[in-house]
């Protein structure tokens, strides 16, 4: 605040002779706002001065005025650059050139969701430690079990991190910003500021810094280690006049042949409409076109999350690495959620198909290399992590610098048209156009990878094999069941049981020595049982997870299936274990004779009664093997025999055309009908007879009473299911059996 003194002269006396002045020595504070300079300020209105009317006070006599003197003193805004205390034997005088400064109190410790579990075992080492200050025990042994058993739940909990979970790690709190790296792995650093056309944005910050004796141009997003500090970085999300900011630094270091260490940190530009009218767009694109042409070395380290082309915009480098726990990725989770599935919740489910990790991209080629972070996350420590990050850049650095500055560009460009698998390959003819502007999945697709084609081919395959299921069937069935598993948990994860999930894992983790068979305790069965409740709920919403629920049918199918088909090739051995080996020959007599017979051979007498003999036979057989026949039908193709009621189809299907039929009177539908005709036969256009077919099809199903004809048909479809059941699975009556 700018302090105005207004101090009141007398140009005369007052009445009393008194002097005016002594009366009016009051102090008025104004805003800078109203004081934004440091020139003189007038408070006079015209040329006449301020009248005493105008503050309010007594009038006093004409022709006496009142004269006002002001004086601004400007009070202290920072201490930037210099300090008043500076210590003048200072060795690191370039530290008081940053606004970074050490914070006055240490962050507080924030658990994510998934730590959650890891924070029992804390409570539990806290309270045997205070127990033993307290008594004066020794409860070491103890202390150090605890320990134990903390690390590895902590290690088994960091080494099978999902998408989202790194994600969180990466939003963390109290994860190290761009500056507490720089500052860690640099001797000597001084940050610039501005972009020379009025502005400095705090999001992104530049300057020079020195490694081992040599300098560097360090860039990066910065966040805010607290509420307030994010507030004026604005959460590390840049205005185009941080991109300019950056692109003035890289044009200054190529121009003095610095390299170029750039570090990415940030949900993406800011997108509001000031930065909008002021050309975000276009300060990212000169950004991008500008680094392809950089003739120095640029190396980029991911060290949080990378958001869009907010973050590509600094990241056109050499070589790109990612901290373990990092992610990068062209819109955040919970975006594509709310565009995809419009619900946030399902934020695990889109991290997981985005491919955002720090190993999804290594595995693409987009990342060349994954600097690894301490158990817990670069929050836990975060001295050694910058020290990882240091050694990864001096040793890509010492490559780089072998090449020229052709060679650099060049290998920057290679870099990019190289990114995914099977990307762009430099001296190697390209393929038709045809071919190349198809999508890699259409063409590198497996065919075992399509869970619903491989279920019909195996469904075909099982019923028309002769003998016992194909092992090579039941191992792709079991594949496919591993499949559906990886497809089970993906939905658990979409419904944000993970973490439940976890939690129970852990629980189950304490008693590692219990037996198999002894069954769990009372409060993990219930937890158990709540995390199934729950699943089952979301999971028979009507219309979700609709394909898995297909799938899951199918194999189910195809699983009853398989178990009918080895019942039905049981059965048959036994069948033919019971017939004597001369109705045997007989039989095969017999297929012999029905082979002429197909060639159009003539059947004589003889033949026929051996045939009608050998049939009788064969039904005292099955008799006495307890089975009565109730039909016999053909087969086609060697598959299982379905005896279909043919008669009770044929009743179906003649009611189905009465009905129509009665319709079409009704309606007077049949004018339409041979107009229909009439168009076919002229060969008019396909969109004319497909109007004529779709007005003729609405007009049956208005005015048909199909409730009848479904119910039928449904009678039908039920004695089918029946019948198969009978023929398949051998089923026996309770007195004498039947097949």
């Amino acid at each position: 605040m700018t302090s105005l003194s207004l101090m009141a002269g007398n140009c005369g006396r007052g009445r009393g002779g008194e002097d005016l002045g002594s009366q009016f020595g009051s102090h008025l504070q104004f805003g800078n706002e109203f004081l934004a300079g440091d020139s003189p300020i007038s408070l006079f209105k015209n040329s006449n001065g301020i009248w005493w009317r105008d503050l309010g006070v007594s009038r006093t006599r004409r022709g006496h005025k009142l004269r006002v003197i002001v004086n601004v003193r400007k009070g202290k805004k920072h201490d930037y650059p210099w300090p008043d205390d500076i210590d003048s034997n200072t060795s690191a005088p370039l530290s008081y050139l940053s606004y970074f400064k050490p914070l006055t109190e240490k962050p507080k410790p924030v658990t994510l969701g998934f730590e959650k579990p890891l924070v029992d075992l804390e409570k539990k080492i806290i309270e045997v430690r205070r127990m033993a200050d307290e008594t004066g025990l020794d409860f070491s042994d103890q202390i150090n079990a605890l320990e134990n058993k903390y690390q590895q739940a902590l290690k088994d909990l960091y080494t099978h991190l999902t998408p989202i979970q790194r994600l969180n790690i990466a939003r963390h709190p109290n994860r190290p910003t761009v500056l507490d790296h720089i500052l860690n792995i640099t001797e000597k650093w001084v940050e610039f500021h501005g972009d020379r056309a009025g502005y400095d944005d705090p999001a992104i910050v530049a300057g020079i810094g020195s490694m081992d004796s040599k300098s560097y141009m360090f860039i990066g997003h910065q966040k805010g280690r607290n509420t307030k500090e994010n507030i004026a970085r604005n959460f590390a999300m840049p205005t185009p006049h941080g991109y300019r900011k950056a692109l003035r630094m890289m044009k200054y270091a190529d121009h003095h042949d610095f390299p170029i260490i750039t570090f990415v940190d940030t949900p993406g530009a800011f997108a509001d409409l000031k930065s909008e009218e002021l050309g975000q767009g276009e300060a990212i694109a000169q950004n991008l076109r500008t680094m392809f042409g950089l003739k120095v070395p640029i190396i980029t380290v991911v060290t949080g999350e990378g958001g869009s082309g907010g973050a590509l915009a600094i990241a056109c480098a050499n070589k790109l690495f990612m901290l373990e726990n990092s992610a990068f990725y062209v819109a955040s989770p919970e975006a594509c959620a709310a565009i995809l599935w419009k619900s946030s919740q399902a934020a695990p489910k889109a991290a997981e198909k985005l491919r955002i990790t720090a190993q999804e991209h290594y595995r693409l080629r987009i990342a060349d290399g994954i600097i690894p972070e301490p158990l817990g996350g670069a929050h836990a420590d975060p001295a050694w992590t910058s020290a990882q990050i240091k050694y990864a850049i001096i040793q890509t650095m010492e490559e780089l610098t072998k090449m020229n500055k052709e060679e650099l560009v060049r290998h920057r460009m290679l870099k990019f048209r190289s990114i995914g698998i099977g990307g762009f390959r430099e001296g190697i003819p390209a393929e038709p156009e045809k071919k190349r502007n198809m999508k890699a999945s259409d063409i590198n697709t497996n065919t075992t990878g399509d869970i619903e084609s491989d279920l019909e081919n195996l469904k075909k395959k099982i019923l028309e094999a002769k003998g016992p299921s194909d092992p090579i069937a039941l191992q792709t069935i079991e594949k496919l069941k591993r499949d559906l598993d990886e497809e089970i948990t993906k939905a658990f994860i979409s419904m944000g049981l993970q973490d439940k999930i976890e939690a129970l894992k852990l629980e189950l983790s304490k008693s590692p020595n219990r037996p198999s068979n002894q069954p769990l305790n009372q409060a993990l069965k219930e937890n158990a049982d709540k995390i199934m409740v729950e699943f089952k709920q979301k999971f028979s919403r009507p219309g979700a997870y609709l394909g898995l629920k297909q799938k899951l049918d199918k194999l189910n199918m195809v699983s009853r299936l398989v178990e009918m088909k080895e019942k039905s090739e049981k059965l048959k051995a036994e069948i033919n274990r019971s017939i004597p080996e001369e109705i045997k020959s007989k039989m095969e007599h017999f297929k012999r004779v029905q082979e002429r017979l197909s060639k159009g051979d003539p059947m004589d007498a003889n033949l026929a009664e051996e045939v009608v003999k050998a049939k009788m036979e064969l039904e005292e057989v099955l008799k006495s093997a307890n089975l009565e026949i109730v039909g016999v039908t053909k087969r086609a193709g060697g598959g299982i025999a379905l005896p279909v009621s043919n008669e009770n189809a044929e009743k179906v299907n003649e009611e189905i055309r009465e009905e129509i039929e009665r319709v079409v009177n009704k309606t007077g539908l049949g004018r339409k009908i041979e107009i229909l005709r009439d168009e076919v036969a002229k060969g008019s256009s396909s969109d004319k007879v497909n109007d004529l077919v779709a007005e003729i099809k609405e007009g049956i199903v208005s005015a048909m009473d199909v409730t009848p004809l479904k119910e039928k048909i449904e009678n039908l479809r039920e004695e089918l299911e029946s019948l198969t059941e009978a023929v398949t699975e051998g089923e026996f009556g309770a007195k004498n059996g039947k097949w």
